[in-house]
């Protein structure tokens, strides 16, 4: 491969949640499985941390994006400025290429500092507090939390494995739920974030002639868009009808692609002129959501060709992971249930069956692989009973590591 992801990068002290978080009060195991361990280590055993909870990527970035960031702090002012007119033709050529977008402009393109925040735009323009709003579930625990902590009411549609085990939206249900509750606006996620399904054409055809029936805006979440596994293609939720054209807000971002997101940084596509002019509005009133000229910069180096071979290689590692830890599962931890990664580099497993059979919790199974280090994460946050999150993008050598400490320590 042309780049590099099998250095093991020591992120200790570098400020990393994923790492320095570990053993902290708030974060799952608190910080007795880390004075154990450090305990065990005196003796000569204990562990070394595998990250595997929070999504960034335990990868160096693309070269791109370190060689752009240089070169502007080299030139040491940093003032006021206005993106040129290149941040947006990078944007419209990446969805031109990696997505078959045609007709995006540099008026259908505005920044937003986080793909959370602009969720909290659009919904404060399209919502009276209070409303209700569809999501799927399981469901990302930070729409959970921008949603609820901005005064809007959740309604939960569930996602539905079907015989082959893949995770499918429920039509029926959603639309029932729609007309019952009164609701105009869905968030959604593409490809899904924790399931990782990645969706087709004729879902999302599907999904919103029922929206267009009931008159339903579309948030659309597509910041794991650029992350697809095996081959799979993404496809823009505002491409596949007019009515989606024109009502959807898509959210996307360099920042998970490219494991920057210390830098933030995000962007929306709106094709609604009526829709842009108010979320412009909206999201001015704060007077905070100006883009830094770091995470300007960053976006220039990682929208590039470099960039582009730099994501198709990860997108090689990250499968090859993916396809390990599913064929790994399946061989050595009976009563583990899970779908397999379509897209992103999270699984989400079900640990239902497997601790009835151990007559153990979820809490005691999720301490089990926290006193080995394996830093899972819990998965109730996401709304799936007896789940853990468990986060692939490591060099594929410590993805092993993981699985045979589980396989020694925990599913035994």
């Amino acid at each position: 491969m042309k780049f590099d992801f099998t250095t093991i990068w020591d992120r200790a002290g570098k400020d990393a949640i994923a790492v320095d978080g570990f053993g902290r009060e708030g974060f799952g195991p608190g910080p007795e499985a880390k004075a154990k361990n450090e305990e065990a280590k005196k003796q000569g055993g204990g562990f070394d941390l595998l990250p595997m909870w929070v999504a960034d990527m335990n990868f160096a970035t693309c070269p791109a994006i370190t060689e752009e960031l240089k070169a502007r702090t080299d030139h040491p002012l940093y003032g006021y400025y206005a993106a040129p007119d290149l941040y947006y033709e990078r944007i419209i050529r990446w969805h031109r290429e990696r997505n078959g977008v045609t007709g995006l402009e540099k008026k259908h393109i505005a920044y937003e500092n986080g793909v959370l925040g602009g969720v909290v735009t659009a919904l404060n323009v399209l919502l009276s507090k209070g409303d209700k709003v569809l999501l799927h579930s399981p469901t990302y625990v930070g729409f959970t939390g921008c949603i609820k902590n901005n005064g809007w009411e959740i309604v939960h549609s569930p996602l539905v494995r079907d015989e082959e085990g893949i995770w499918r939206m429920d039509y029926e249900d959603m639309e029932k739920k729609i007309i019952d509750g009164k609701i105009h606006v869905c968030v959604f996620c593409s490809p899904h974030n924790p399931c990782g399904r990645v969706w087709e054409r004729d879902e999302l055809v599907r999904m919103m002639e029922i929206f267009e029936r009931h008159e339903v805006w579309v948030v659309s979440d597509e910041i794991w868009s650029d992350i697809l596994l095996n081959g799979r293609k993404h496809i823009p939720t505002q491409s596949v009808s007019e009515y989606a054209r024109t009502h959807v807000i898509a959210e996307y971002a360099p920042t998970k692609t490219f494991n920057l997101a210390g830098l933030q940084g995000s962007y929306h596509i709106c094709y609604n002129e009526w829709l842009s002019d108010r979320l412009e509005k909206e999201a001015s009133l704060s007077h905070y959501n100006a883009m830094n000229v770091f995470s300007m910069h960053a976006l220039l180096g990682a929208y590039s060709e470099t960039g582009m071979a730099w994501v198709d290689e990860l997108k090689k590692v990250l499968s090859e992971n993916v396809n390990y830890a599913c064929s790994f599962i399946r061989k050595y931890f009976p009563g583990v249930e899970f779908a397999d990664a379509e897209g992103t580099y999270m699984l989400y497993l079900d640990c239902t069956k497997w601790c009835e059979k151990k007559g153990i919790t979820i809490d005691e199974l999720l301490q089990q692989g926290w006193d080995v280090y394996v830093a899972w994460q819990d998965g109730r946050g996401f709304h799936g009973p007896n789940s853990i999150r468990l986060n692939l993008a490591l060099p594929t050598e410590r993805v092993k590591e993981a699985f045979d400490r589980l396989a020694a320590y925990v599913f035994v």
